[in-house]
């Protein structure tokens, strides 16, 4: 048999994949326990907007025929949302999608990409799959004013010739750390208008408004400013996979050139339309995590735990010790957590925020587990 592996481009050939959160059917073959809660994927515990849901079922009946390739009615409502022209938007299944079309259409073998320690998997991914090369930069420590978060005079002094992307997630996953406003701003500003800045908001929603950064409002101002969202997230659409970017037009035409037809199919499209305008559902999925993050931290505080004080929808918890025992602890008891050793943090868990009653199971337990 051919060494197919061989036969690959040489960024795919040292790729390790993209390692999901465990699912719950996966844990329910493998121990068979039920009752299951899964706290590993940064998903809404509250499920899909009520309007997306309402949405998704009246269009069952079309399900036979080809989504709208252009996404038409989801960019209008988009455009809206944010004051953009329908131009600036580019859709995608999933922001990751739209990340690895950054990738494709500005990255080659000659060029490299910037982010910081810690960041989301998918952007060194996406870097070497193309071929490029990478600079991640070391993230800041835990001692400093944003534990684990990123550097940007480190970020800004490794821009070179050859630089055509940076990725900076705000708040970052898995972390939960998070940029303020001028800092990121004056970060932006000093950046070369040939090298893209990708500002990944995949959790903004989850930041509270006194605190929040809003990439999309700088648009007007820096042409080279490349904004990503999801519905995946405070929206509970995570199963739909539908995001989104905002760019200035030229950027949009580029990725739109690469983007593959019908990328995000015709339920997504619909129950994202409706999901914006739920705006009951997102201050109710804002006023649940508040509270399960004030559980978390409240038992962490109590265990001497330290963490990332966050601004999504998780909390990056330091066992100081490897974390595999206390996962697999929690794992036995079905709560369903993420090791983040890929990440280089082998002694953390990443942990999603979910109901009252799903955080105080899981507090009952972390004593235990520790121990």
């Amino acid at each position: 048999m051919s060494d197919f592996k061989s036969l690959a481009v040489p960024g795919v050939q040292k790729l390790k994949p993209y390692i999901p959160g465990k699912p719950i059917s996966e844990l329910e073959r493998e121990l068979g326990i039920d009752n299951i809660i899964k706290l590993a994927s940064n998903e809404n515990p509250l499920g899909p907007s009520p309007k997306a849901l309402a949405a998704i079922e009246n269009l069952l009946p079309e399900l036979a025929l080809y989504p709208d390739g252009n996404g038409f009615e989801l960019k209008k409502a988009l455009a809206e949302k944010h004051s953009v022209e329908m131009d600036q938007i580019t859709l995608g299944n999933g922001s990751n999608d739209v990340l690895v079309l950054l990738a494709e259409a500005f990255l080659s073998s000659a060029h490299n990409a910037v982010y910081s320690q810690y960041s989301f998997a998918v952007y060194p991914i996406a870097i070497q799959a193309i071929g490029a090369t990478h600079k991640m930069i070391p993230a800041l420590g835990w001692d400093s004013d944003s534990p684990l978060g990123c550097d940007l005079d480190a970020m800004a002094a490794a821009i070179d010739s050859q630089t055509r992307l940076i990725f900076i997630a705000n708040p970052n996953n898995p972390t939960g750390s998070f940029l303020p406003k001028k800092a990121l701003y004056d970060f932006i500003k000093q950046v070369p208008e040939d090298v893209i800045v990708v500002l990944d908001e995949a959790y903004l929603e989850y930041s509270p408004e006194s605190m929040r950064v809003d990439g999309s409002l700088w648009l007007s101002e820096f042409s080279n400013l490349v904004v990503t969202r999801t519905f995946s997230k405070a929206y509970g659409l995570a199963g739909l996979r539908v995001g989104y970017s905002l760019s200035n037009p030229e950027i949009a035409n580029v990725l739109n050139r690469i983007r593959q037809p019908f990328n995000v199919n015709s339920l997504a499209l619909k129950a994202a339309e409706a999901a914006i305008d739920d705006s009951d559902f997102i201050q109710k999925s804002m006023t649940v995590n508040a509270r399960g993050l004030d559980q978390l931290s409240a038992c962490c505080d109590d265990l001497n735990l330290r963490y990332v004080p966050s601004k999504g929808n998780f909390l990056l918890v330091d066992f100081q010790q490897d974390a595999m025992p206390v996962y697999e602890h929690l794992l036995h008891n079905g709560i369903i957590t993420r090791p983040v050793a890929n990440y280089g943090l082998p002694n953390s868990l990443r942990i999603t925020i979910g109901t009252e009653e799903q955080m105080q199971r899981l507090t009952d337990l972390l004593p235990a587990a520790c121990q």
